[in-house]
């Protein structure tokens, strides 16, 4: 290892550049995982046709529709043109893995993704979703406006950078907050993690055995969690010692959660959020010839679109700072400062899913309540039917998924929170599976019923925990359950 340029100190040229591929990796993930559950989702022969929700959006709200529900597809339809929208998806995200125009493509991914997230409905509505779209537009202005930037990374701007470590210390401090202001006691005397490996919504092999481990070391665990979700975040705009120290915590943070939980791409955004707290100085530690062959001090952006670029930001970072601060404050002080005032604004800005508030896992889940799906010919018979990654089969390890999402199983997980009236769609599973629609059985991991489908269907809804270790010894069996109720009677076609 070489010592570190001083001047590298307050560069993050590198840093940047690594950023946004990293960016376009993930674009690339998002993209490809929801092309591959697109039909059977959303499609034409879907769970919740986009076409049909479209029509009963515009039916509804009129001229407001185009608002209220931002997308290419009031332009191009949904069908094929959903397909297309990801294959577009997936070739922007290669071009920016190649450093090809960079804010070009960020601008035509944030566009193409926040279409998509519009015509997936309660599929397209998780955080990590409405995170990458918020990430996408301060990089916009992070990354070099120019087609073909020569391929060493110049500084960034520093409010675009500032803006970034802004988005990660509010996700990371209201991540933490949230647990406290929600009331939960399994959060405030430390308790959550003896069974949020079990209830999260898909565990990993690995949650398993850290579930088995004695109180002691969960509760040194959820102390650590909130060290690094309400402290180390003031890190990130400290003295750049302890900026490192801070992101590499994050970064640790989201690996342990990854280890046990399968959520996507988010821990891989936050830790490319961290990246960028790094600076080049760090990096040459490392990387000596990468980094200082991407430390120039300018880049070859036309002189014209710099002065654009920057009053624009200006501009952007002033609104989102302002904007956000005033909608964090409801989680950190458990009050609505502001709440009528914001109100006319939040609902212009709101579908756009780009100035968010975040916190998973405020209210804790505990027991676990999982749906099973069983089909019969006779109500007297009843044979399961398997989904790829959600718990089912008592024998079957829970599964390695991240970081692509297995969308349906992820719904129906909060799908078991609630009710039948709730979640009208688990009913349109069900008419599916009777009709054995090809799209929505491509969803699942096992069909009982592969010459016909059956003629009767039914949900039964089940409470599920983890063996311990002699139970698993003795049987094999990774969970066990108890059966709770009725989700869905018996019900058939006719």
């Amino acid at each position: 290892m070489s010592p570190p340029d001083a001047r590298a100190e307050n560069r993050f040229g590198f840093a940047a550049g690594l950023f946004l591929r990293l960016l376009g990796l993930i674009y690339l993930i998002a993209f490809a995982s929801a092309w591959s559950q697109l039909a059977g989702l959303v499609g034409p022969h879907g769970v919740l046709p986009a076409q049909d929700f479209f029509v009963a959006v515009e039916r509804t709200y009129g001229a407001r529709s185009y608002v209220l529900l931002p997308s290419l597809c009031w332009i191009f339809g949904t069908g094929k043109f959903l397909g297309v929208l990801c294959a577009g998806g997936v070739t922007v995200s290669i071009l920016l893995l190649a450093g090809i125009a960079p804010a070009a493509c960020l601008a035509l991914l944030w566009v193409g993704y926040l279409s998509l997230c519009a015509a997936g409905q309660v599929f397209f509505n998780f955080q990590w979703d409405a995170l990458l779209l918020e990430t996408t537009l301060p990089a916009i202005f992070l990354a070099p406006w120019s087609l073909a930037p020569r391929g060493r990374h110049a500084d960034p701007p520093v409010l675009a950078r500032l803006l970034l470590w802004w988005l990660l210390f509010r996700l990371m401090l209201l991540s933490g907050a949230v647990k406290l202001t929600s009331g939960d006691v399994s959060w405030r005397d430390l308790t959550a993690l003896t069974f949020h490996y079990e209830t999260q919504p898909l565990p990993t092999p690995l949650a398993w055995f850290v579930h088995q481990l004695p109180l002691g070391m969960h509760r040194a665990m959820c102390a650590g969690m909130f060290a690094i979700e309400l402290i180390v975040p003031f890190g990130i705009f400290a003295p750049r010692a302890m900026r490192h120290r801070a992101a590499l915590l994050i970064s640790a943070l989201m690996i342990a959660i990854a280890l046990t939980g399968n959520y996507t791409y988010f821990n891989l955004l936050t830790i490319a959020l961290c990246v960028l707290c790094l600076d080049d100085a760090w990096w040459s530690r490392f990387l000596p010839r990468t980094a200082r062959a991407t430390c120039p001090p300018s880049d070859d952006t036309p002189a014209r679109l710099v002065r654009l670029r920057k009053w624009l930001l200006c501009g952007f970072a002033l609104f989102t700072v302002t904007f956000t601060t005033l909608i964090s404050l409801p989680a950190l002080t458990r009050t609505s400062l502001f709440g009528n005032l914001l109100a006319p604004l939040e609902n212009v800005v709101g579908p756009f899913r780009s100035f968010n508030t975040y916190g998973l896992f405020a209210v804790m889940t505990n027991p676990r309540p999982e749906l099973i799906f069983e089909g019969s010919d006779d109500r007297r018979e009843w044979r399961p039917y398997e989904f790829p990654d959600k718990p089912g089969d008592l024998a079957r390890a829970p599964t390695w998924v991240a970081p692509h999402q297995p969308r349906l199983d992820w719904q129906l997980w909060f799908a078991a929170l609630g009710s039948p009236a709730q979640n009208r769609w688990v009913l349109a599973v069900s008419e599916h599976l009777l009709r054995g629609t090809p799209e929505v059985l491509a969803l699942l991991a096992k069909n009982p019923f592969p010459e016909k489908p059956p003629r009767f269907i039914r949900v039964v809804r089940y409470e599920y925990h983890f063996t311990d270790p002699a139970t698993r010894a003795r049987t094999s069996q990774w969970w066990r359950r108890t059966p709770l109720d009725f989700y869905l009677e018996p019900v058939s076609l006719r």
